[in-house]
């Protein structure tokens, strides 16, 4: 997509998981396979308007979404009192909700829901029992993989490439990123939502056939 392009409701997937750096490189092969495959990739991150209120966002970026990639493997106790995590499930929540109760084009959503480890949602969200839930094991190409064939079969697109071709690229990305870093003056591990973003785009630019 051409820098600055407008992002349309058919092309946008809102991107509901954990952002710790535990979680960051599932994020980052995630991010990256929705925009291999020719998606918009949208999450809480890419704004920071410190005016808005943060549930008023999440449904702002619901509404604008068409696709929900909905990740609940970060639901674990941790922290001191060890908690759960909520906010993964309830962002859910409301994805279904917004193709429930909305209109005809919120009718038109459609979601995948990841889970590091099989059937764990059984015991921690019991009410989504009935839904298509995949598993990636905490591999990265795997989660990548589930995306692009999740995303094939949902769309029917013909043109998206294969699941192993885009985890491929996705491991030479990583691998040429932290260069990619030096000569734009940033580091891999500070970079904004929308600083990932735009060199995802810029480097599938160049490695274009």
């Amino acid at each position: 997509m051409p820098a600055g392009a407008a992002k349309t409701y058919d092309r946008s997937i809102f991107i509901n998981c954990a952002f710790d750096e535990a979680f960051r490189p599932i994020f980052r092969g995630i991010v990256f396979g929705v925009v291999d495959c020719g998606f918009d990739a949208r999450c809480a991150l890419e704004a920071n308007d410190s005016g808005e209120v943060r549930i008023d966002k999440i449904l702002k970026l619901i509404e604008g979404c068409r696709y929900g990639i909905h990740d609940l493997s970060r639901t674990e106790v941790d922290g001191d009192p060890p908690l759960p995590r909520f906010n993964m499930p309830f962002e859910l929540g409301l994805f279904l909700a917004a193709k429930r109760f909305g209109g005809h084009k919120q009718k038109l959503k459609a979601t995948l829901i990841m889970e590091a480890k099989p059937y764990r949602f059984q015991r921690t969200l019991s009410d989504i029992a009935g839904q298509d839930v995949v598993a990636h094991s905490g591999d990265v190409s795997r989660a990548i993989v589930r995306v692009r064939d999740w995303l094939a079969t949902t769309t029917g697109r013909p043109d998206i490439p294969g699941g192993e071709h885009v985890a491929d690229r996705y491991t030479a990305f990583a691998a040429a990123l932290p260069v990619m870093c030096e000569a734009t003056r940033k580091t891999p591990d500070s970079l904004t939502f929308g600083d990932y973003v735009h060199l995802v785009e810029e480097w599938l630019r160049q490695t274009a056939p």
